[in-house]
């Protein structure tokens, strides 16, 4: 299943500055993987040490927030968009 991901400005000197990439997953787990064998140093800036989602990095599948899915299980359908953005804070 090829799945599009859109990077955010601040990790695309990971993917030679392309704001999209394409990469295989039926889960947000699957695709994040795929995205750290095509690009790495991905896993280290989107985890923390637990292994979890960093909590300043929101992703998004079809314009859904996985948090209020099933997280990282959450289905990614074949031709579907995840997005990474990270929190953006200030006053």
């Amino acid at each position: 299943m090829s799945t599009t991901v859109r990077i955010p400005t601040a990790l695309r000197t990971l993917t030679g500055g392309a704001s999209e990439v394409s990469v295989d997953g039926s889960t947000v787990a699957e695709v994040l993987k795929s995205l750290e064998a095509a690009h790495p140093g991905m896993t280290e800036r989107l985890f923390d040490d637990a292994g979890a989602l960093r909590r300043f990095v929101n992703v998004f599948v079809a314009d859904e927030d996985i948090r209020f899915l099933d997280g990282l299980s959450t289905p990614v359908a074949d031709g579907q968009a995840v997005s990474i953005i990270p929190a953006v804070a200030g006053g």
